[in-house]
């Protein structure tokens, strides 16, 4: 175990720092902390991806397993079975999956993509690999069909052909059914590609090829011709037999359905338009959208169902996508929310001969995914058990906490479970394949994501699982437009004024504070109990910024008459002297950009508004963005800060204690006395910023805005030159700034507020006594320190005003700050203190109120008398470098994270015994630092940043834990601990899991005496090797998978893995028995060529004498 010494490091910095070090009244040991961290504990890997597969393009169902998969058009598969159970995988090529066909029952998964090369998944595995590949070169694959049980995989293509593939051995037949002999002479024109395929469900022999122009086959496979040809003019979209295999359907382009004998190809049966209107005169119907897919399913009790997608007239504009169940003489419509990608119907049996049964319809549409159940009226559908509703409305924000207190799940699931909606179907969800892993891990993990229309829903992530336990719609507070041309001219974004940007969350009293894009920051408490507020609370703040061209004289510490003093939104001067305060016609003063409801709010149980601040425009400039937002249950405080500056509002008084320019932070002289005197001084300011408070008490008076501008505002000169010159050395790269209103020049000039946190620390340099304290960080790589004086809990704590006033201590790193974290003298994380949760609306026992409210000191240490000799670490973390201050002595240590880029998120997170800093870079490196040394832990080229919602989303957590959004519909969970990585095998869930197959259906003594029922076809007889020969080497060639000998056998694992092993151990024998056959015959042909070479030899010399040689 390393000890770090922080005497050591710092010795002979400066000093000032190693002299106030010395004169700390600590003991030796404090400042050696043990490090308990090892680069061996760290490592990155993939753990699961939660929510709905992004823009997918196929499905299939195992209908013995029970297990769905679903693939996309990046190439990526997501299998489900059991909620808890689900698996992604991808393709390594990333071209979009085209068709996916179970090997039913025997955990195995063909996909065909649009690179034309189709893919043997194992799924016998919990991390499901490729075990074979065939590309095809010189044709485009369109449709594939495996037949239940059968080995052998038909591949129709875009000219029209048909090949056959061995799934055992992923090698092509030789038999190949081409498209003119298929049609023969029947049309002049090639019939175009295969869209559909599959065998008569009575007759294995029998094959029903479809092609897109109207023309359906059906192929007779020994004697390799075809039975019948049915011909239509319309193209064809999709093909459905009749389980008796007498009858088959069709769906067409113009909308219609034609139904087919398989005896009289000269016409069909019938023709359906579903939704066709049926002209008076007898006439066709109106020609409709095309019928994308129909599937025909058979019950024993009653009429068949014919279920389509598509096929809606044209004249219904603006009709959302549907889909149509015929059912008898009855025929429902189902609208669908976003258009449907593919639709399969759930029945009892594998067995195509067989009733089918249809008990329920898996819809899969662009952004969701409905199962229907059919075996009840209205056909209700079932409520979803998957986290797929991420993205509702769009991400906008999330953060993540490991390791909450074990209440908060149950409490948040309590209020959550009476939001569901009603109306659902009563029966099981029908998905319900697989096994759950084991979850060693037991602590509670909740993620928190903020969302687009305003509203946060909070997810339970225990166990690499996601649940939604509760969601809470912020817009709520809010007055809406009753149109959208009554929009107010105050907004200052066009869409979802109400999105979500930052979250603060404290999980121990559950108090949470959100700031939106409108410039509005909304303050929750929990209540377990339903409430009406009559009036919703109301600050509104004018936070501007102010920076004088002209420096007035530096009136150093002398202290100004403290008459004048307004509200403490006192704006001082403007940046814009043409505008003066007296807000002349057309331009837009202290008015916010969203109205606040003037009408009672039914508040249900779970989070309720407390109060709500908006910035607001001034004089004609809108507010900006928030850029940074903390909550303190502790302190009653809540602060927020954007490129204008920083305020500071008492939630419990429901006053504005501070409102200050960022440039104001720094300690310039003001009237009013509310800023921090210059760092430079020595002197401490007497009246801090208390006199503030005491100006006004009402909280009426200190919404108002004040109408007289004072001139006395100077700015620590030697300040403005050091920010000045910090400016342009900036590297262009990370100066962002959020705001939009502001010219080039001003926005480069502008330092916003990006860090802020609340700790019981050692604000002010040598000071003897953890106090509360706020840290400010800034753009400019800026940290000041803010000390609090806070009444006495209780009574006094509503009625006394809490003082705020600065501390004169300053740090400065490179690049802007982005986190702050304090330990202390062992190296254990200070969290901010916090009350402990009390129900808000229990008006009967105020006493407990009262006893709740009593802030637990954060100390660790028993005594005051111990307490003289804590050293605490500030931890701070910027874009460029992280740095560790010793406290009160702010001795430091500093490291550079990185050089070419710049840090998007840090953390400071508990990883085990230990803490560490984990860096999300923007190059794609995730970094961890060891505290409070900064030695590097780990540094892995993760992933290249290729989209800004992945740096919008990133957050660390505690115990290795970390979560972004891969894609605007799914989070991706990663984790840094080499612990986590190593469990991981067991915490998956399995897919695969033995089912017996159910029995095949009888065939009855009649069809068996006098033939009919099911006909079986030795389909290797056909085309194996022996009779239908090799086929062509340039047609496709054949790639063995990563998945295949070396990557089972680390995944195998269990009984499955047995039988894995087996297989691979077989797999192996048949490789080596194939290498030595071919190794022998070499080595036949070379003692035969040596026979032949001897024998020769011989000849020669048999008449010849010795002496003749």
């Amino acid at each position: 175990m390393k000890k770090f010494n922080i005497r050591k490091v710092l010795d002979g910095l400066t000093a000032v720092s190693s002299s106030s070090a010395a004169s700390q009244p600590g003991n030796k040991e404090n400042d050696l902390i043990p490090e308990t961290l090892q680069s061996e504990h760290f490592q990155l890997c993939k753990t699961v991806r939660h929510g709905f597969p992004y823009q997918p393009s196929s499905m299939t169902f195992d209908p013995v397993q029970k297990i769905l998969a679903i693939g996309t058009q990046s190439g990526a598969l997501r299998l489900f079975g059991r909620p808890g159970v689900e698996c992604y995988c991808q393709h390594d090529s990333g071209a979009a999956v085209i068709q996916l066909q179970f090997l039913i029952n025997e955990g195995a998964l063909v996909s065909a993509l649009a690179d034309d090369s189709i893919h043997l998944w194992n799924l016998r595995q919990k991390r499901p690999a490729i075990l074979h590949s065939l590309k095809f070169n010189r044709e485009r694959i369109t449709f594939c069909h495996l037949p239940f049980q059968s080995k052998w995989l038909y591949v129709g293509t875009e000219r029209g052909n048909i090949h056959i593939v061995n799934v055992e051995s992923f090698t092509l037949s030789g038999y190949v059914i081409m498209w003119n002999k298929a049609i023969e002479l029947s049309s002049k024109a090639h019939p175009g590609p295969v869209v559909h395929i599959s065998d008569n469900p009575m007759d294995e022999g029998k094959l029903i090829i479809g092609f897109e122009s109207g023309i359906v086959v059906l192929w007779d496979l020994k004697s390799k011709k075809a039975d019948y040809r049915y011909t239509y003019d319309e193209a064809i979209h999709s093909l459905a037999w009749h389980h008796e295999g007498k009858q088959f359907i069709c769906s067409h382009s113009d909308g219609t359905l034609t139904i087919w004998n398989v005896k009289s190809p000269g016409k069909p049966v019938q023709t359906i338009t579903p939704h066709g209107k049926q002209p008076k005169d007898g006439k066709k119907p109106e020609p409709c959208k095309p019928i994308l897919k129909v599937e025909y399913k058979t019950t024993r009790a009653g009429d068949p169902y014919m279920i389509l997608s598509g096929g809606l007239s044209y004249d219904t504009v603006g009709r959302r996508p549907c889909l149509t169940v015929m059912h008898g003489k009855s025929t429902a419509v189902l609208e669908m929310d976003h258009p449907i990608v593919d639709f399969l119907t759930l029945c009892e049996t594998p067995y195509p001969n067989d009733f089918q049964e249809p008990y329920a319809v898996v819809v899969l549409l662009e952004k969701d995914l409905v199962v229907i159940d059919l075996a009840q009226n209205g056909y209700p559908i079932f409520e979803n058990p998957y986290p797929l509703a991420i993205h509702e409305s769009p991400v906008t924000c999330c953060e993540y906490f490991a390791d909450c207190p074990v209440d908060i799940i149950p409490a948040l699931y309590s209020v959550g479970a009476r939001q569901k909606r009603q109306g659902y179907s009563k029966k099981e969800w029908p998905i319900s394949g697989g096994n759950w892993g084991l979850g060693t891990q037991s602590y509670p993990e909740i993620i928190i994501t903020g969302h687009a229309d305003g509203s946060v829903k909070f997810w339970d992530a225990s166990a690499i699982m996601l649940q939604v336990l509760y969601k809470l719609k912020t817009a709520k507070v809010f007055e809406k437009s009753r149109n959208k041309e009554d929009k107010p001219s105050t907004d200052i974004v066009d869409e979802d004024p109400f999105a979500i940007q930052i979250l603060s969350w404290c999980a121990e009293s559950r108090m949470l504070c959100v700031a939106g894009v409108s410039a509005h920051v909304i303050v929750y408490r929990f209540s377990k109990q339903e409430v009406t507020t009559e009036v919703v609370q109301l600050l509104e703040v004018r936070l501007q910024y102010e920076l004088n061209d002209a420096e007035s004289p530096d009136v150093g510490g002398e202290q100004l008459p403290a008459g004048g003093t307004s509200s403490p939104q006192t704006s001082v001067s403007h940046s814009h002297p043409s505008t003066s305060s007296s807000s002349s016609d057309g331009i837009r003063d202290n008015v916010p950009c969203l109205k606040v409801r003037s009408t009672p709010l039914k508040q249900s149980p779970g989070y309720q508004v407390e109060l709500v601040v908006q910035l607001v425009w001034v004089s004609g400039e809108p507010p900006q963005q928030i850029t940074s937002l903390a909550v303190n249950s502790s302190y009653g405080l809540v602060v927020f800060g954007n490129s204008n500056g920083l305020a500071v509002v008492d939630y419990l008084q429901k006053t504005v204690l501070l409102n200050l320019g960022t440039v104001e932070l720094y300690g310039s002289n003001d009237p009013y006395q509310r800023q921090p005197r210059s760092p430079r001084k020595s002197r401490q300011p007497s009246g801090g910023l208390g006199d503030i408070s005491e100006g006004s008490t009402t909280s009426e008076d200190r919404c108002k805005s004040p109408t007289s501008v004072s001139p006395a505002k100077s700015l620590s000169r030697t300040f403005s030159r050091l920010l000045s010159s910090d400016l342009d050395g900036r590297d262009s790269s990370f100066s962002r700034s959020r705001s939009s209103s502001v010219t080039s020049i001003d926005k480069e000039a502008r330092e916003a507020i990006t860090s802020l946190h609340f700790a019981e620390t050692f604000a002010r340099k040598g000071e003897a006594v953890a106090t509360p304290s706020l840290w400010v960080g800034t753009s400019l790589g800026t940290v000041l320190a803010v000390a609090l004086s806070l009444p006495p809990p209780g009574e006094q704590r509503l009625l006394q005003p809490v003082i705020v006033s600065p501390s004169g201590t300053l740090i400065r790193l490179k690049g802007s700050i982005l986190r702050m974290a304090f330990l202390d003298s062992t190296g254990a994380i200070i969290p901010p203190s916090h009350e402990p949760w009390y129900e808000p609306n229990a008006f009967d026992d105020r006493d407990e109120r009262e006893k709740a409210r009593k802030r637990r000191p954060v100390s660790v240490s028993p005594s005051a008398s111990q307490e003289l000799s804590e050293t605490h670490y500030a931890v701070v973390c910027s874009e460029k470098q992280a740095k560790v201050l010793a406290l009160p002595s702010q001795a430091s240590v500093k490291h550079s994270i990185t050089e070419t880029s710049f840090v998007l998120r840090s953390d400071v997170v508990q990883m085990g015994s230990g803490v560490c800093v984990a860096c999300f870079c923007a190059n794609g490196h995730i970094m961890a630092l060891s505290l409070p040394s900064l030695r590097p832990l780990l540094d892995v080229n993760y992933l290249p940043l290729t989209d800004m919602r992945i740096a919008r989303t990133f957050c660390f957590s505690n115990n290795g834990q970390a979560m972004y959004l891969i894609s605007p519909t799914e989070i991706q969970r990663i984790t840094y601990s080499q612990d986590t990585c190593e469990n991981l095998q067991e915490m998956l869930g399995e897919l695969f899991t033995p089912v017996e197959t159910p029995e095949a259906p009888n065939r009855g003594f009649f069809k068996g005496l006098f033939g009919g029922g099911a006909q079986s076809l030795d389909r290797e007889e056909l085309f194996g090797e022996s009779v239908a020969g090799k086929a062509s080497r340039s047609l496709a060639q054949h790639i063995p998978g990563p998945g295949g000998i070396e990557g089972m056998k680390g995944a195998a694992s269990g009984v499955v893995g047995d039988l894995a092993r087996a297989r691979i151990a077989l797999d192996e024998r048949g490789q080596k028995l194939g290498e030595l056959e071919e190794r022998t015959a070499a080595m036949m042909a070379s003692a035969e060529s040596f026979s032949k070479h001897a024998h020769d030899m011989m000849l020669k010399c048999k008449d010849k004498k010795w002496y003749q040689f």
